[in-house]
């Protein structure tokens, strides 16, 4: 059959709708940028400036990143440290965004996914999947959404979890983060000309991945 790949900026919800179609499908789950956080986890711990290329360039060689399932659910490995929970920080978010375009981070875990996607049918989400890791995957689709819808769905994520939290700058931190990433020299996050786009500002989880897997339903019968 092959792999299914999902781009779209931060916040529009891949990874959630990864997952559950995923366990619809029964394909292997990959968060791609679950794995640039847990590099960006590690430059934060060893207390490296993101704007040092040279240092960043030097320690990736000492990071080894590998995925783990218990009871079903991803678990991120580090150096042999779990640091799952550490992985959605905002801190974790804002380094991955500014590390993850230099090309020793971007090599280091290219060959990684490009390796797990030969063993096994994996659903990959990123901001470069169907662009430059899975450019043969049998089906692309960019997952977007307002700023502001997801500024949202971050702002009622923090509350929840007791964390005290500014919509304004949610949103800000979102545009720039966005800004970033398309603009970064080193595969920057557009859409592949042969992604399908689907816009969730105005959709629940059960709408989007409904609409999905109609994409790929169409995908295996050759629409």
């Amino acid at each position: 059959m092959g792999s299914i790949a999902i781009d779209g900026p931060a916040g529009a919800g891949k990874s959630t709708i990864a997952k559950l179609l995923a366990k619809e499908l029964g394909y292997v789950y990959v968060d791609t940028g679950a794995m640039y956080r847990a590099m960006a986890v590690y430059f934060s711990q060893k207390g490296i400036d993101p704007l040092d290329e040279n240092a960043i360039n030097n320690s990736v060689n000492d990071i080894d990143i590998s995925i783990e399932y218990i009871d079903g659910v991803q678990q991120v490995i580090l150096n042999g440290e779990n640091v799952t929970s550490l992985l959605r920080t905002e801190e974790t978010g804002k380094m991955a965004s500014k590390t993850s375009k230099y090309a020793a981070v971007r090599s280091k875990l290219l060959t990684l996914q490009r390796g797990l996607a030969k063993k096994t049918d994996v659903i990959m989400d990123g901001r470069d999947i169907g662009t430059t890791v899975l450019p043969d995957a049998f089906a692309k689709i960019y997952l977007t959404a307002s700023s502001d819808a997801r500024a949202k769905r971050r702002y009622d994520e923090l509350v929840e979890k007791g964390e005290k939290c500014d919509y304004e700058a949610i949103k800000e931190d979102i545009e720039k983060r966005d800004y970033e990433d398309m603009n970064r020299e080193i595969s920057p996050l557009k859409q592949a000309d042969d992604a399908v786009l689907v816009d969730t500002s105005d959709m629940n989880i059960e709408q989007v991945v409904e609409t999905l897997r109609k994409i790929i339903d169409d995908k295996k019968a050759g629409k």
